[in-house]
């Protein structure tokens, strides 16, 4: 079997132009004045031979003799029209043949132009850089399409904006991501729809971060919605950018409820001991800045080993919950948190609360507790459901030290014990003297 002679492939700087002749005068003078002309040239003497290289090269242009000896140029330019390497390439007939009957067959076989011969070189060159230009204009509007259907099928919504933030275009997924319609949306001000709390944000596109970062955007509905924007400037349009917009909102409920999740107690849904240490630090150093009192509340259920003991686990834990919804209801200031400690104990935390107050706080706790009537046939100090509670108050300087603060009001708790249950005893911690209070006797 013998070996197809190579063809170089095709320059993409340069139009290639297949010049398809079985005469050899004038293949020359066609290829020498293409090559004048700056074109890449390839030669073939017979249609089999232009088959091979047109798939080979894939030209820009061919110019195709029709009658050759083999398979002649109307059956050349037939297969050349049916294999979908070679479709879209035109093809300039060349021929002797000027009868109306010759050119209609040329053209029903997807010609696109015809030279009658004998050639004149300034038509041939006039033709070929006509369809040149078409040819061009063809595959412009071809990527064009190609790119608009990209972008339309996005699942980002993109935007093309202005460098004060005025929207040019917008793809269909914004109307997805924030409820308009991509015409509704250009003329808009993205400055307008993004929910500006960072400095500089809506300052101007060219004032923001070029990249990808988290921002909440406007829905047609009103509502927020959290998405990643990235923006990156045209080069090739001055003073144009490119918005992508990524939708994360479901991703963010999902990572904020994983979150909460991570703060609360499994079992009775309040704060637990991670998110109240957190808590407390927070409120320890702004309680040094502004000079305020702090107090802290430790809670105990009375007898609950003997509650456990005598109604089962499953009825402990329906206690407790009863038990931290009530230390809930008491937590109302954003700077109150009430949360599970561990096994039987809670604390509260009050922020900006002096000794006094605490203290009334605190009795109405343990009395509202008590009002709860949870029956506990094991409890030698009442026949309900009882609780202890220690307060300490402090007005924290940078020499105090945060765990004192829980050792002191953990010992006021233990106090209310020894005291008999059932009451509150509070103490003021880095004074001269300690006040022991009892609030109340059951």
């Amino acid at each position: 079997m013998t070996n197809p002679v190579p063809v170089p492939l095709a320059d993409p700087r340069k139009p290639a132009i297949l010049i398809v002749d079985d005469a050899p005068d004038n293949l020359g003078t066609l290829r020498s004045m293409m090559l004048r002309q700056g074109y890449q040239t390839f030669v073939a003497t017979s249609g089999d031979r232009a088959l091979d290289i047109a798939q080979r090269v894939k030209p820009d242009l061919i110019l195709l003799d029709v009658v050759m000896p083999g398979i002649d140029g109307l059956e050349t330019c037939r297969r050349l029209k049916a294999h979908p390497a070679t479709t879209r390439i035109p093809v300039i007939f060349m021929s002797a043949r000027g009868e109306t009957e010759d050119i209609v067959a040329g053209f029903d076989t997807g010609a696109a132009d015809y030279i009658p011969k004998p050639l004149r070189l300034e038509e041939v060159c006039a033709r070929v850089r006509a369809q040149l230009r078409l040819r061009s204009g063809d595959a412009q509007s071809e990527q064009t399409d190609r790119l608009r259907m990209i972008v339309n099928s996005m699942d980002q919504g993109l935007l093309i904006v202005e460098g004060c933030g005025r929207v040019q275009y917008a793809n269909p997924a914004c109307d997805r991501y924030l409820g308009y319609a991509p015409e509704e949306l250009v003329g808009q001000s993205l400055k307008e729809l993004l929910d500006c709390k960072e400095p500089g944000c809506c300052e101007g596109l060219d004032a923001m971060a070029y990249g990808t970062r988290e921002v909440k955007i406007r829905h047609r509905d009103g509502n927020l919605r959290a998405m990643d924007l990235t923006m990156t400037p045209m080069h090739a349009a001055d003073g144009l950018f490119v918005v992508l917009l990524h939708d994360i909102t479901h991703h963010k409920q999902s990572e904020d409820a994983l979150q909460r999740a991570a703060m609360l107690d499994p079992l009775t849904k309040i704060a637990n001991r991670r998110h109240f240490d957190a808590f407390l630090d927070k409120e320890w150093h702004r309680a040094i800045r502004n000079a305020q009192p702090l107090s802290l509340v430790v809670l105990d259920v009375d007898h609950f080993k003997l509650y456990n003991d005598t109604l089962g686990h499953a009825a402990g834990d329906v206690c407790l919950q009863k038990v931290a919804q009530t230390l809930q209801d008491h937590a109302a200031r954003p700077t109150d948190l009430a949360a599970r400690y561990g096994g039987e104990e809670f604390v509260l935390l009050f922020a900006e609360t002096p000794a006094e107050n605490a203290a009334l706080l605190a009795e109405m706790i343990r009395a509202a507790v008590a009002a709860l009537e949870i029956p506990n046939p094991g409890s030698t100090t009442s026949t309900w459901l009882t609780v202890s509670v220690g307060v300490a108050t402090i007005v924290p300087t940078q020499l105090d030290a945060i765990d004192n603060l829980f050792v002191c009001a953990d010992r006021a708790m233990y106090a209310a014990k020894a005291g008999g249950r059932n009451r509150v005893e509070s103490t003021i911690v880095g004074a001269a003297w300690d006040v022991v209070h009892d609030a109340a006797a059951y």
